[in-house]
């Protein structure tokens, strides 16, 4: 008797048994998922810009009332 994928009485396969691995890719540089979004990019910058700038006027508020 012929064993075929019609054949009830074949050995079942499971999808493990099929599963081919993709090689590897060389890595060359940074990839287009390990940055961060540009929104998230820019928004963070002008977060640390106007920290420091809100320090450095508190910091002269400070320079004037002691001076």
């Amino acid at each position: 008797m012929k064993e075929d994928g019609n054949d009830m009485t074949a050995p079942q396969m499971s999808p493990s048994d099929n599963r081919t691995d993709p090689t590897p890719r060389a890595r060359t540089g940074p990839n287009e998922e390990d940055r961060a979004p540009m929104s998230f990019t820019v928004r963070v910058f002008i977060y640390l810009v106007g920290v420091h700038f809100i320090a450095a006027f508190l910091f002269f508020l400070f320079y004037v009332a002691g001076g």
